[in-house]
């Protein structure tokens, strides 16, 4: 038996989520029919984590056990071939016997994408969340620093959140803007259920004028959903990449030469 890691990019537009679900169409689903046409097998896969509906990725992760002997190398573009348009493994690699996808990633970097044109981009906006009006890039730089450290997110996550400890550590923040669109950037050990479209959508209250940047500290103490600002549409939010420490990260480097 072999474990095998692939980091898989996906429009999740047409998906229930990456996870299965009992009304079926999520990510999860079509990776594994695609997996059992390809080797003939009946192979579950566990991904870094779950997206919602209509949430995409660049570098989600997946893993899982096969006897197949396709070689590395010739994985990723195999079973691309059994995959819709929509799903594609950029690359594919043989992990010590034990990795799992989930359990052993200890950072997450999420993207979302707001575009402030007049008119939404017909080529992006699936991709981006439209935004008529201009939004105050630095006043919301100025806001979401707030967020680094270690806090509780309960202001930041939604009634349906199972997690026993909302505490989570953001590492890393950042937003570029390019023209008409805003791109902010999220890293931590870890996120709750909708936690980063909540944070946008607090963060774009800050944009419009509604709320000071110095708000957002008081959001956080407060513990409470009903302090921070709406959730933000999905289709702006993309998981970019997951982060594994050693040994396991020298294996999950991607090859530029074979980067799909």
């Amino acid at each position: 038996m072999r474990t095998v890691a692939m980091i898989v990019s996906y429009d999740g537009t047409a998906y229930s989520g990456f996870q299965s679900q009992p009304q079926g169409q999520t990510v999860q689903d079509e990776i594994q029919l695609a997996l059992q046409r390809l080797t003939g097998e009946a192979i579950k896969i566990d991904g870094s984590g779950r997206t919602d509906a209509g949430v995409h990725a660049y570098g989600q992760v997946i893993s899982f056990v096969t006897e197949s002997p396709i070689p590395m190398k010739r994985f990723a573009m195999a079973l691309n071939g059994w995959l819709p348009n929509d799903i594609i493994v950029r690359s594919a690699h043989e992990m010590p016997a034990g990795f799992h996808a989930r359990i052993h990633a200890v950072r997450k970097t999420y993207r979302y994408s707001i575009t402030t044109g007049k008119y939404p981009n017909v080529f992006t906006s699936r991709y981006r969340f439209h935004h008529y009006n201009p939004l105050d890039v630095d006043a919301m730089r100025k806001a979401i620093v707030h967020l680094l450290g270690e806090h509780d997110f309960s202001s930041f996550t939604s009634a349906g959140s199972t997690k026993r400890s909302h505490v989570r550590t953001i590492h890393e923040v950042s937003i570029e803007q390019d023209g008409e669109d805003i791109h902010t950037f999220v890293t931590g050990n870890g996120f709750l259920y909708n936690m980063v479209r909540i944070i946008m959508g607090t963060l774009m209250w800050v944009g419009e004028g509604k709320w000071e940047p110095e708000r957002m500290p008081r959001v956080i103490e407060a513990m409470d959903r009903s302090q921070a600002g709406p959730k933000a549409g999905a289709q702006g939010l993309t998981l970019w990449e997951v982060g594994y420490p050693e040994p396991f990260s020298q294996w999950l480097q991607i090859d530029p030469a074979n980067d799909m």
